[in-house]
């Protein structure tokens, strides 16, 4: 179930007031995966948050990760979590969460990902793809790794950063599984709408 539209929550583009609502829209419209992305407030000020979260995304059928904080996953039984290069180890990552999903954030590097799979990774996320308002200064990597990354991996390919329905394309062309959109989903005047669209591109035929 690792592929399709995967949503990624965003402290300011999904305040928690419409929070539900957004992630209601963006799952019927097709969005498969939602993570729960919050860097400032502690594993305790988000329990609530990330219980209603995941029961909406068990109505949908859809899986629910959440970024970094292991803790908070493993209370909840959370679908997994995402890790990035300056989070958690991921052998610490595995010990706690032994049969939940573990994402990484392999940025532009082949090699982390090959090694992040050997280590039992379910899927790699390559990005920025694009440059992205909501993290400015990241690298943006050339497409053509994406195409090297689902030649060289078996587990799931994800790409992230700066991603639009116009540009999209580009990186379905690459063959990922999974495109992960923050600002182009949130803001659009119609998020179930955005969803579909987007989902829709990566329908394989």
């Amino acid at each position: 179930m690792l592929n399709g539209l995967y949503a990624l929550t965003d402290a300011s583009l999904t305040p928690d007031d419409t929070l539900l609502a957004q992630v209601a829209q963006a799952l019927a419209g097709g969005t498969k995966i939602v993570q729960l992305r919050d860097k400032q407030r502690s594993d305790a000020q988000l329990l609530e948050l990330a219980r209603d979260l995941q029961a909406l995304c068990r109505q949908q059928h859809a899986l629910f990760i959440i970024n970094d904080r292991i803790a908070l996953a493993k209370a909840i039984a959370a679908d997994g979590v995402h890790i990035g290069q300056h989070d958690v180890d991921f052998a610490s990552a595995r010990a706690q969460l032994p049969q939940q999903i573990i994402g990484v954030s392999c940025y532009g590097s082949l090699e982390q990902a090959r090694f992040y799979q050997q280590q039992g990774a379910d899927y790699v996320a390559f990005g920025a793809c694009f440059a992205s308002s909501t993290k400015p200064l990241a690298p943006v990597i050339d497409h053509q790794l994406l195409f090297q990354a689902k030649q060289q991996l078996s587990i799931p390919v994800c790409a992230i950063g700066g991603i639009t329905l116009d540009n999209a394309p580009l990186l379905v062309q690459q063959g990922v599984d999974m495109l992960a959109v923050v600002s182009d989903l949130w803001t659009s005047n119609n998020v179930q709408l955005r969803a579909q669209q987007l989902s829709a591109l990566l329908i394989k035929s």
